[in-house]
């Protein structure tokens, strides 16, 4: 199919952050535009924002609902092709499944659901209704990631021993010390989050990182969460010991008040042969370490650098590439499997590059299995199965 996809956006108006970094990556390729949109709950913002946005006024709705149902009526070649949700969590399930039912393709920031019952029954109905669900772990499209992951595949590190993945922010260090008492968190709201900030927001892309590149799956852990900033009931701050299946041990590390760091998201994973290391802030170099010969760095661009990272890589080395192309290189993903569900090509034996349904219970299994150890007695908590 020779055209361009057509794209719809739950949520993203008028100051919202997230919002405007996934239209961006959604047009950085050119294949792909922003054609409609329910942009907020409040109808006026909602029209608001797409005027903005320079989306036709009558494709600008009040709720989700309106929107999935008016689209729907849409002839085939006017209506989205895939709708983009960037909503609150606690909406995260109720606006995918509409959508689904309404006979579309998603798109969805993480996490994927309010909690791990909800995920597991968003993915009864991808099931059913055969459409694309991509799940927006956008550090997974760092083309230096897609390398690392590449080598383990190969078996370049061996036996992989030990994981080491930390996610430290200190942004809310000033809510902690009470010099800035006007920052508003929603993610620190139960009813909106779910029942973990910080390992609910950053400590989940922290363990997604860990599985896409090591392929690990996590048998048990043993977290320690803790509440700093006065009148908060959700952790800003998390500790988790990680036991993987098949005898390799890791620790993942998330904070909201790690004072001075900024997004200081890493990983290294250590195997008998060699080992790892990469930091989401210098993403464009992957270092390589054997305690038997000098490190290496490889660089983003190079010749030497073949495979997915090549592909996912637009500009030659020397210059910089980031967060948005990142996001980007996920998009692109699910662009594929989306043409190809509108070509009733869906799905690919060999599979797609893209988070999914799995990775998103997987990522809810994980804050359940962390709040539940670090308020139990037995700290030791087996990981549920994950199909």
């Amino acid at each position: 199919m020779k055209r361009k996809l057509r794209m719809g956006m739950v949520g993203g108006g008028r100051g919202a952050f997230i919002g405007g970094v996934h239209r961006r990556a959604a047009a950085l390729d050119g294949g792909i535009d922003l054609v409609a949109g329910a942009f907020s709950s409040e109808p006026k913002k909602s029209k608001l924002s797409g005027k903005d946005l320079f989306i036709d006024p009558k494709r600008v709705y009040g709720s989700y609902k309106e929107m999935a149902k008016k689209e729907a009526a849409l002839p085939a070649n006017e209506r989205i092709d895939f709708v983009t949700i960037v909503v609150q969590n606690y909406l995260h399930f109720e606006v995918a499944k509409t959508f689904l039912e309404a006979g579309f393709n998603v798109i969805c920031d993480k996490p994927v659901t309010l909690d791990l019952s909800q995920a597991r029954e968003l993915r009864k109905i991808i099931k059913k209704t055969k459409k694309v669900f991509a799940l927006t772990h956008n550090y997974t499209g760092y083309p230096m990631v897609k390398l690392a992951r590449e080598m383990v595949e190969k078996g370049n590190l061996g036996e992989i021993i030990k994981v080491v993945c930390e996610y430290p922010q200190g942004y809310a260090i000033t809510a902690l010390t009470g010099e800035d008492k006007a920052i508003a968190n929603w993610r620190a709201n139960p009813k909106i989050a779910g029942i973990s900030n910080c390992m609910g927001d950053i400590g989940t892309h922290a363990e997604n990182l860990v599985h896409y590149i090591t392929g690990l799956e996590i048998d048990k852990l043993c977290a320690d969460l803790s509440v700093n900033i006065p009148g908060r009931t959700l952790d800003d701050d998390g500790n988790v010991l990680v036991r993987f299946k098949g005898g390799a041990k890791g620790i993942i590390y998330a904070s909201q008040v790690s004072n001075g760091d900024e997004n200081d998201l890493n990983i290294r994973v250590y195997g008998t042969k060699q080992s790892l290391e990469w930091h989401q802030e210098d993403p464009n170099e992957l270092i390589v370490k054997d305690a038997r010969v000098p490190r290496q760095i490889y660089r983003r661009g190079n010749d030497y650098v073949k495979g997915a990272a090549a592909a996912n890589t637009r500009i030659p080395f020397g210059h910089p590439e980031g967060f948005i192309e990142a996001f980007a290189n996920v998009y692109n993903a699910a662009a594929i499997a989306i043409h190809d569900e509108l070509a009733g090509k869906f799905p690919r034996k060999s599979g797609y590059d893209f988070p999914d349904i799995r990775d998103g219970i997987i990522g809810m299994a994980f804050i359940e299995t962390v709040v539940k150890s670090s308020k139990a007695k037995e700290k030791w908590i087996k990981f549920p199965r994950i199909s």
